[in-house]
């Protein structure tokens, strides 16, 4: 588990709801309307969760002042699985595997917005070191949409140790880098695969850049070098959704 027991956003915390995770407490906004709210009020006493309604001042304290949507809940969040039952559990089911590995994401909100993004493009697991990746806080869970309660996701003590596992399980291996010239359009991305992805400014280790089995690029056509990692991420997800024939 995460050690923060805090999340927040009326989207998030219905998700949560909905994915029987274990929730001690919601406090709720004095006064809170809308269709959004009522649908999470309902399902809040279809689980029998506990509730306070509680003033303004309470949940910005709770939250450190971000955006609640006057909906906060007090659970331990995430639950992440190990590597070999996550490899095993999806070879055993899927035809085409794809997997997510993230190497140096540092920023929460990123690491939320690729984790939705994956949800959204059939990834089957997202594989991160245990140590410097972002801690799956609350606001990394709001960004996210829920979609951490849906995805599984691993924690390893090396990335590069879990590329020789996949590899092993016969999933190729491709690094999003700058440092290459293959584009990565001209990939056949239509087989089992793992997608690793780097931070803007440290990029892909470089003992893990020299183990994977091809390594590829999205074309800049403007005068900035480097893209969001969230948004080159959704970019290159959705061009392995249209190489699997899904539209």
């Amino acid at each position: 588990m995460e050690e923060n027991s805090i999340i927040f956003g009326i989207r998030a915390v219905q998700e949560a709801l909905l994915s029987n995770q274990s929730i001690d407490k919601i406090y709720l906004q004095i006064g809170l309307q809308g269709v959004n709210y009522q649908e999470l009020n309902s399902l809040i006493r279809k689980k029998g969760i506990a509730t306070s309604i509680v003033p303004l001042e309470k949940l910005n304290t709770l939250t450190k002042f971000q955006n609640h949507q006057g909906v906060v809940a007090k659970m331990a969040p995430v639950e992440y699985i190990d590597l070999e039952t996550l490899v095993e559990n999806v070879i055993g089911k899927v035809e085409k595997p794809l997997f997510l590995l993230l190497d140096n994401i540092t920023d929460v909100r990123n690491y939320g917005a690729i984790i939705r993004t994956a949800e959204c493009t059939g990834v089957h697991g997202i594989i991160i070191p245990k140590t410097g990746s972002a801690t799956l806080s609350g606001a990394g869970i709001k960004t996210s949409a829920g979609a951490a309660f849906k995805i599984p996701l691993c924690k390893v003590d090396h990335l590069k140790d879990a590329v020789y596992y996949l590899q092993s399980a016969g999933i190729s291996v491709i690094a999003a880098t700058e440092k290459t010239d293959q584009a990565i359009y001209k990939l056949d991305l239509n087989t089992p695969l793992a997608l690793i992805m780097g931070s803007e400014d440290k990029g892909i280790n470089p003992s893990v850049l020299k183990i994977v089995d091809n390594k590829a690029k999205l074309p800049l056509l403007g005068s900035i070098d480097s893209l969001n990692v969230s948004v080159a991420c959704g970019a290159i997800l959705y061009e392995i959704v249209r190489q699997r024939n899904y539209f």
